[in-house]
Formats: C-alpha cells, structure tokens, sequence
C-alpha cells in the first residue's frame, strides 16, 4: 500500500470515529426495573440496584451504536424481604447458578421520531434469546456542573419468562395464575464519557556535544 492510500484509509477512519464516543453507565442515576401481573389483579414492580455498562454511541449514525450491561441478579428489589428471597432462589433467578443479567446489543434501527428499536442477546437464568428494546429518547450530551459530561435514554421492553426457564407458577381457584408470564422492563439510563486519556509529549532527545 503506497503512501497515499495509507493517508486515505486514514481520513475515512477518522471521519467515520469522529462522531463515536465512548460512555460508562452511572449506576447511582440508572433505574432497571421490571413489572409483572399478579394475582390476575394487580401490577407489581421490582427493580436492580446493581448495575454496570458501557456505550459507543455514533452521534452521526446512532445504528452504529452498541450497548453493553451487566445486571447483579442478587440485588433484585421489590421491597419485600421474603418474596426478594425467593425470586433469588433456585425455583427462581437461582443467583448461585446464574449471578448475572446481560444484554450486548446487536442491532439499531430507526423507527422515526428520534426513536429506535436496539435488538441484542439478553442472557438470563442460563439462556440467551435475542430481545428488542424500545428506545423512546437519548438526549444529547449535557455538561455537569463537576466538569463531566452526560446523557440518558429512556428503553422498554417486554419478554417471557418461561422462554428463560423461569417456570414457577401456582393456579388460582378462580382462574389463572399467580404471576404473569409476561414481564415488562424499563430502563432509565444515565452515562457518562469516558475520559480519554492524552499520552505526555516524549521528551527531545539529548544533543551530543
């Protein structure tokens, strides 16, 4: 390769990364939380107080974006000790077996209006299925007051449990069961940029005399 197809590669390269930027999930302003139907009679929500991810994110082409999360399936919250413990155990989650929740995104698409459709592997409980998420905003990049700089997405979805293997049921008298097998999710997102780190000036080398 000559030198001027070396100084083109590179200009693509460039103008292709310029606008990709590199984030970390803020776990202290992120929300993960799920809602299921119980009883036939009511909602209820629980939510993951442990979370991490990262980001690329291509304000030029947002479907060049990826997504990265690690869920800690042992801080499930729906503030309830007893029914926390039993979500943990092995007719559940089993967090001994199966600690983690990911989602690796695979694929953006448009759906208009400054919304997308991000499909990606969820690995839960053992398994992995592909789940699209639907992501209603992403705001743009906001200076903080402590010098970093932010933005946040706002994402739903739904999945079914039993695809999972989370089976545990009982049947009503009346009718039905006692949790639904529909789950949804929402996640309110906060990241942060990376910081990039700038690599000191080599010092000039000594002049002989």
């Amino acid at each position: 390769m000559n030198i001027t197809s070396k100084l083109l590669l590179a200009a693509t390269f460039l103008s292709s990364s310029a606008y990709a930027s590199e984030w970390e999930l803020d776990a202290s302003h992120t929300t993960t939380s799920f809602a299921v139907r119980h009883m036939m009679v009511s909602t209820t929500k629980g939510a993951f107080d442990k979370v991490t991810g990262t980001a690329n994110i291509d304000d030029k082409d947002f479907a060049k974006s990826q997504f990265s999360v690690i869920i800690d399936v042992n801080s499930i919250n729906t503030r309830n000790a007893q029914r926390d413990g039993h979500l943990r155990s092995a007719e559940f989650f089993d967090v001994a077996k199966f600690p983690n929740l990911t989602f690796k995104s695979t694929k953006i698409v448009a759906t208009g209006g400054g919304k997308f459709d991000v499909t990606g592997d969820l690995t839960l409980h053992g398994v992995t299925k592909p789940v699209t998420l639907s992501v209603d905003s992403v705001t743009p990049a906001t200076k903080t007051p402590f010098g970093t700089t932010v933005r946040g997405l706002q994402a739903t979805g739904k999945i079914n449990r039993k695809e999972f293997g989370l089976t545990w049921n009982k049947a009503l008298e009346a009718g039905g069961v006692a949790v639904s097998e529909d789950v949804k999710l929402e996640i309110d997102a906060e990241f942060t940029q990376k910081v990039v780190a700038v690599a000191a000036p080599a010092a000039p080398a000594a002049v002989k005399k």
